[in-house]
């Protein structure tokens, strides 16, 4: 059995081992769709101690004092929870996964999915707006990015685990496997290839089967018979765009605004977080938690037409301060429920006004929700396959990429701004690379450039070793002092010196020779494990200034051996003959 998962774990040091990762796939959308679906249930049993029922959606029927004081105190508890803990460790979310995938290789703390999970559950629960997808992304991403770190599989597998779990987890919160799928390599990795899109692919189907099964993931409303009448609506279609994406801008930017208070004590922020929630839930009752139960009135036009606007803004408001201001919850639910008021509004105005223009106000509301999810994560096909996904309807299709791409070019040209988690990421002065040489460092195992040829000597070389070596010259000599790596030479050059060098005896009369003593070119040496990818192995080169990396595995007694050595020059020429094929 060790020999067989030895075995597994060398397969997937290769990116294009498709049996492989197609197996992976399949545990991490499991693993990631129960720990949604447990995410989902703590929310629900926390909201019905306080009489929110309909899977803690039904806080309307709250009276008012109660909706003022839930999300204040649910704030003030969590704040007082947050203060206890170290900064980095309150980090949770897209913004987390996607920084620590770049920053960390792929390797998330468990610290912060714990925190995301309960923090998540009562921030839900007690009403503040935001959405569990965002957290359920995290979830899935940190359960497998935990099983892969503990199963020690190599880490740029690590990457392939983040992206199965970010789809299980927006399949299993969603009922959307295909806009899972694509969220993850549009939003996440952002990396298109085939041999990638399979075990995502078979961790979605894997996390959308599990919620099914177990009564999770959002409602599926059939909007079937919406679609596009006539071409004179495709001009009124582009403006919901326009306007969506004016919403989406407004969003994003009260977004980075309310981050950049993050200087101020979490618990002051979480509590005025839950203060403004309150204060909106006092007359607009539906700024409340995520607002799946408002967003099917919505959809089947049983909110009037002003309300729509209400909403929409109280939302935008309300969500931007409880995500800016760190508050563990997501941003595509309260996104979704905003695009589609304003869908809605546009529908019934030009419905009533004038309805040729919009002779079907259902589709507006479609039209809207797309649009304001495709720019507000800057995922345009993402957006646009989780409406057809939500609504049954593929004749929403048309219309709504053309509102998405509308709205995209709002907030990218008009606004002059990145989607939401890049702006957060911005902010924060992280760099995120994902230019073609930065995916494939990423996604490349250490193995795949060792150099095998190195053999481990004393810095005293006596004349059985220097017989040895000139049975079979290695490429590399690592010269160790009592256990001790000190440094590499070259072994060619190594040779040549033993054949010239002075020999000096020994106590008990061997003939020996120092390296230490000798001219040689030493190369200087830094250890990485087996686990390491290419960026992981230049980036310790540039942080130590060393010329190579020892790779080293270790047995099942936890000995040490030496696999190879590594440089910045076999790096380069791996990469140069990758990028130029």
């Amino acid at each position: 059995m060790s020999f067989s998962f030895r075995s597994y774990r060398r397969a997937l040091t290769r990116y294009d081992s498709v049996p492989a990762y197609a197996l992976l796939g399949i545990i991490a959308g499991l693993s990631s769709g129960a720990a949604v679906i447990l995410f989902e249930h703590g929310i629900d049993q926390l909201g019905l101690l306080w009489g929110v029922g309909n899977r803690a959606e039904n806080f309307e029927a709250l009276d008012t004092l109660t909706r003022f004081l839930l999300p204040v105190l649910g704030g003030l508890a969590l704040g007082i929870v947050f203060s206890f803990l170290r900064p980095e460790d309150r980090e949770v979310g897209i913004v987390h996964v996607i920084s620590r995938l770049h920053s960390s290789y792929g390797m998330l703390p468990w610290r912060n999915a714990m925190v995301q999970f309960f923090g998540g559950i009562v921030a839900l629960a007690t009403g503040q707006s935001g959405g569990r997808e965002g957290p359920g992304v995290h979830l899935g991403s940190a359960i497998n990015s935990i099983i892969g770190q503990r199963l020690a599989l190599p880490n740029n597998s690590l990457r392939i685990l983040i992206a199965c779990g970010s789809a299980g987890g927006i399949a299993a919160a969603f009922n959307t496997p295909l806009a899972g799928v694509i969220f993850a390599m549009e939003v996440i990795i952002v990396e298109y290839t085939v041999v990638g899109f399979m075990p995502v692919m078979l961790s979605a189907v894997a996390a959308s089967v599990l919620s099914q099964r177990l009564g999770g993931g959002s409602e599926i409303f059939d909007m079937s018979s919406a679609q596009l009448t006539t071409l004179w609506e495709i001009p009124y279609i582009a403006l919901l765009g326009f306007l969506s994406g004016c919403a989406a801008a407004m969003l994003i930017r009260a977004s980075t605004i309310s981050a950049s208070f993050s200087s101020w004590p979490v618990m002051l922020r979480f509590t005025l977080a839950g203060a403004v929630t309150g204060a909106f839930g006092v007359t607009i009752p539906e700024t409340l938690g995520i607002g799946y139960d408002t967003l099917g009135n919505v959809m089947y036009g049983q909110v009037a037409l002003g309300a729509l606007l209400l909403i929409a803004g109280a939302k935008i408001f309300a969500t931007a301060v409880s995500v800016g201001f760190g508050m563990p919850v997501g941003l595509i639910g309260p996104t979704l429920l905003i695009g589609a008021c304003l869908g809605g509004f546009f529908g019934l105005l030009g419905h009533e006004l004038y309805p040729a223009i919009a002779p079907d106000p259902k589709l507006y509301v479609t039209i809207g929700m797309a649009a304001a999810m495709g720019a507000t994560f800057g995922a345009p096909l993402a957006a646009c396959l989780a409406v057809i996904e939500l609504t049954q309807s593929t004749s929403v299709a048309m219309p709504a990429m053309l509102a998405i791409i509308v709205a995209n070019l709002t907030n990218i040209s008009v606004f002059r701004q990145r989607s939401a988690h890049r702006s957060v990421i911005g902010q924060l002065r992280r760099q995120l690379p994902n230019d073609p040489l930065n995916q494939l460092l990423h996604r490349t195992d250490v193995n795949a450039v060792i150099d095998g040829s190195v053999v481990v000597i004393a810095e005293q070389v006596k004349p059985a070793v220097s017989a040895t070596l000139a049975v079979q010259v290695p490429n590399w000599c690592l010269v160790s002092r009592e256990g001790e790596d000190l440094f590499l030479v070259n072994g060619q050059d190594l040779m040549a010196w033993l054949n010239e060098a002075p020999k000096v005896d020994d106590s008990d009369g061997t003939e020996i020779r120092s390296v230490t003593e000798s001219t040689l070119r030493r190369w200087t040496i830094a250890v990485v494990p087996e686990q390491a990818t290419l960026r992981q192995v230049l980036d310790i080169l540039k942080a130590r200034t060393v010329e190579a990396v020892c790779v080293y595995t270790r047995g099942n007694r936890g000995e040490r051996s030496l696999r190879g050595i590594v440089t910045r020059d076999r790096i380069e020429r791996f990469t140069l003959d990758q990028l130029n094929t």
